[in-house]
């Protein structure tokens, strides 16, 4: 609901496509310095604590927003930084959870864990932003976010129900030493540094997200409530990934298993993009259009929930490499750089995809860079032969 609200209240004030793009830019170096300084936290300290503080954060941000909203404050900037202090805090306790789940589970069970995961988060934005494009629609932006800091009070509850959890072994103080050894660390693992590449690939290049408003506005008509259907249709392919997932378990190569979904999140990314161009071409759309063309609609969220499910699958993967193959005593830098490049790469790819949209046409951001996208994976298959070979039954960082 939050990523949805901001960036409809954005387009709202500015009506422009980059101002949306701008709200990755004031999140993401908060982001890279929240995901090491939470990483070295979560493995230094009890990760519970850790995981609690953050999400207090995060819900006081959501709660000052929906108060300046109401006051109708029409400046983007506080926007804009408390949509940084949410997003630094969610990474902070992403990273914090991911370093718990190996505690909890035996790694068997670990490509189930993620895929649980999946299905939660594609509960949580399948119904996120279809409830926030109705609500934006219906009673306006101050009450969606109301409703959205009402609901992530919930956000505590699994937190409070954990037991302590210090990390094993030798502890680290955080610091810049702390970020140094998980860096070295990481220069000598290269099947845990390819799972942060092939994501970054995938998202600086086919996160289309910002175009949606405008896409809404302009291509496909029905405003807001398309902006939440297309949202929601990435969700919702992530949702139906997750339900089916159990196979993925039985799966020992999971390198080339990133490798090909990632390929296939390409393609549908550029699915998305060639929808937008056919519209727009034959429509001949040049002002806002409120009348839903629907078959477009529908087409376009086939393809985001093709988008949608590739990711998830190649999310389940990475996941589990990252895991297993880290020893615990540094397995929260790693989660903190894995939820960097998670939550930073579609940042950057948000200011790409604005800057190209605004500089090309709202079509080019996606059709273009699921080309970029598939192509690369390809040419990886071939040439990363390590990573391809990584053996689940065997896992080495």
């Amino acid at each position: 609901m939050t990523i949805v609200a901001v960036g409809l209240h954005i387009f709202e004030i500015t009506r422009s496509t980059f101002a949306v793009s701008l709200v990755a830019l004031w999140a993401l170096g908060p982001m890279i310095l929240a995901g090491f300084v939470g990483g070295a936290l979560a493995d230094a300290f009890d990760r519970r604590l850790v995981a609690l503080v953050t999400a207090i954060a995060a819900w006081c941000s959501i709660g000052v927003m929906t108060v300046i909203a109401f006051l109708d404050v029409q400046a983007t900037w506080p926007y804009y930084a408390l949509a940084a202090v949410n997003a630094a805090s969610a990474t902070i306790m992403g990273a914090t959870r991911g370093a718990i789940l190996p505690r909890l589970l035996p790694a068997q069970l670990l490509p189930a864990a993620a895929a649980l995961s999946g299905i939660t988060m594609g509960l949580a934005i399948t119904v996120g932003p279809a409830v926030a494009g109705v609500l934006v629609a219906s009673v306006g932006v101050p009450w969606t976010y109301l409703l959205d800091a009402v609901l992530f009070t919930g956000a505590f509850l699994g937190i409070l129900s954990l037991p302590r959890m210090a990390p094993d072994g030798d502890r680290t103080a955080p610091g810049f030493g702390s970020v140094l050894e998980s860096l070295r660390f990481l220069r000598r693992a290269p099947n845990v540094r390819a799972t942060f590449i092939w994501d970054l690939i995938a998202m600086i290049f086919g996160t289309p997200r910002v175009v949606f408003p405008a896409a809404g506005a302009l291509v496909l008509g029905g405003g807001p409530v398309t902006v939440g259907a297309l949202t929601a249709a990435f969700a919702l392919g992530a949702l139906v990934s997750g339900l089916l997932s159990g196979p993925l378990g039985a799966v020992r190569r999971q390198g080339r298993a990133v490798t090909l979904a990632v390929a296939a999140f390409g393609a549908c990314t550029a699915l998305f993009g060639l929808v937008l161009l056919v519209t727009a071409a034959t429509a001949g759309v040049t002002e806002r259009s409120d009348a839903p063309i629907i078959p477009a609609i529908v087409l376009a969220g086939l393809a985001l929930a093709g988008t949608g499910a590739a990711d998830n699958v190649s999310a389940v993967f990475r996941t589990t490499i990252l895991q297993t193959a880290a020893p615990d005593d540094v397995r929260g830098r790693m989660q903190g750089i894995f939820y960097v490049v998670v939550a930073g790469g579609p940042r950057v790819g948000d200011l790409l995809a604005g800057a190209v949209a605004t500089l090309v046409a709202l079509w080019a951001p996606a059709l273009l860079g699921g080309v970029v996208i598939l192509g690369i994976m390809l040419v990886l298959l071939r040439t990363a032969t390590g990573f391809q070979r990584y053996d689940a039954h065997r896992p080495s960082p």
